[in-house]
């Protein structure tokens, strides 16, 4: 039954997320801010309330690499989708009735390494905490890429399909997962899944902001997601 949840759940909340921009209808970008600084709050407090202790707990001397090479494939994932996730839905002309491929290959990789670590062998509680972070993180995601789509005036089966792909992501990635852990430990799996985290979630936690600064709204909601984690605990 557990096998089955795990990609059962992140598929949902892929799919909730996006299709929650029909029901809505808008896409206020200060409210927005706050529900992804949300999740980013909460992103950051799991990498260093449970998710770092834990991959250190081998005491392997090698595992800061594989957090630098998550952080940087971020990096590089964001290069593709020009920040799609935290919140950035700039659409040009040039986008226009086209499906963002750059966007959805970056995203895509994404998820799909998010995944990873939910194949293998590993602690309950380390999974829990894991899905939960995940989950919060796709679904603001896979809202703001739907609305892109809607404001790129693609059709919305299309849309839907695009949107079921990136669904399947991280449920693919679970079962990727248990094949490369025959080549990978757990823990440096989810060192890079950490990398990744750490660059999403710092970087939404100052660039959501006006001018970098924070107002009480967001610090409100900053704590609230760091709070959340900890209770996690």
């Amino acid at each position: 039954m557990t096998d089955l949840f795990n990609p059962f759940i992140l598929f949902i909340a892929a799919m909730a997320g996006g299709l929650a921009v029909f029901l809505f209808k808008t896409t206020d970008e200060s409210k927005l801010k706050l529900l992804i600084s949300f999740s980013g709050a909460y992103l950051l407090a799991i990498c260093l309330l449970h998710l770092i202790p834990e991959i250190y707990e081998g005491n392997s001397t090698d595992i800061g690499m594989f957090i630098l090479g998550g952080f940087f494939l971020q990096v590089m994932l964001e290069f593709l989708s020009g920040g799609i996730e935290h919140g950035h839905m700039h659409v040009h002309k040039k986008h226009l009735n086209v499906v963002p491929v750059a966007i959805m290959v970056s995203l895509c990789v994404h998820a799909l390494t998010e995944g990873m670590p939910l194949g293998g062998e590993g602690l309950a509680h380390r999974h829990s905490t894991l899905v939960v972070g995940i989950v919060l993180h796709k679904m603001p995601i896979a809202f703001v890429l739907m609305a892109f789509m809607m404001q790129a005036k693609i059709a919305k089966p299309k849309a839907i399909a695009v949107l079921i792909t990136f669904a399947l992501m991280a449920p693919l990635g679970i079962m990727l997962g248990e094949t490369v852990a025959a080549f990978m430990s757990i823990e440096e799996l989810l060192a890079i899944v950490v990398g990744i985290f750490l660059h999403v979630s710092t970087t939404i936690l100052f660039e959501s902001t006006d001018n970098h600064r924070f107002n009480i709204h967001k610090i409100i909601i900053i704590i609230f997601g760091a709070s959340l984690a900890f209770i996690n605990l």
